[in-house]
């Protein structure tokens, strides 16, 4: 996939292109407190415009996922020693059903929509990042820990607070930073008391063409963007 193959002139605003229903692209994160990518997801892009993109990760797909040095997945490492032991990243595959992930432009956060087998609707899960940057092969962001899992029912909850507070202790974030994630969080909140968008949207119904191949793992999926480069 080249940066050229990955933009599409559907249309443009302000300069930024919106990629084609079927496209494929990298949805990727850098890792906290650098500047190398350790998470890479190619996606299908099933609607992108000045609202929203919503990104579609089938199952099966291969992504690049951060590991310790030594091969242990991060989650299985206490987490007093998860942040500060070496690590390196790891090719993986999406096993899991798909998930479709949801951002509106500008906003320090996106949605994510999981569905149990038989396409049983099962939460969304707001994840809170740096808004996404748009370049031609995708978007980048930076995790920021902390998440909420919000329920069919409206009903939420804070996720990993323990990470958010461990990762400000191991100097991952600074206390600035740290508060500018708590107000996106209770900003977020204010949408699900709210039932905005895209909760209200319906995408909990919605459905992948079943034409669409499954996206493959570029061998330069951590090219840096031009933008970034020049």
């Amino acid at each position: 996939m080249t940066d050229g193959e990955a933009v599409t002139a559907a249309a443009r605003a302000g300069g930024t292109a919106f990629w084609k229903p079927g496209s494929q692209i990298l949805w990727r994160y850098r890792e906290n407190g650098g500047t190398r990518i350790h998470i890479a997801r190619p996606v299908t892009v099933v609607r992108d415009d000045a609202e929203v993109l919503a990104a579609w990760m089938a199952p099966g797909t291969e992504c690049v996922k951060p590991a310790l040095a030594d091969g242990t997945p991060v989650h299985q490492e206490p987490l007093a020693s998860r942040y500060t032991k070496p690590r390196t990243v790891l090719r993986d595959r999406w096993f899991g059903t798909g998930v479709l992930k949801l951002a509106r432009p500008g906003e320090p956060w996106s949605v994510w929509l999981f569905w149990e087998p038989g396409w049983r609707f099962k939460n969304w899960y707001v994840n809170l990042e740096e808004p996404l940057a748009r370049w031609s092969g995708g978007v980048d962001s930076e995790d920021h820990f902390l998440d909420i899992s919000v329920q069919p029912d409206g009903s939420w909850h804070w996720r990993d607070e323990d990470e958010f507070a461990q990762a400000q202790r191991d100097g991952l974030m600074d206390a600035r930073l740290a508060e500018r994630v708590r107000r996106a969080g209770r900003s977020a909140v204010e949408v699900i008391r709210a039932w905005g968008p895209p909760f209200r949207d319906g995408w909990q119904d919605w459905r992948p063409d079943p034409s669409w191949p499954v996206p493959s793992l570029p061998k330069d999926w951590d090219r840096t963007p031009a933008h970034v480069s020049s």
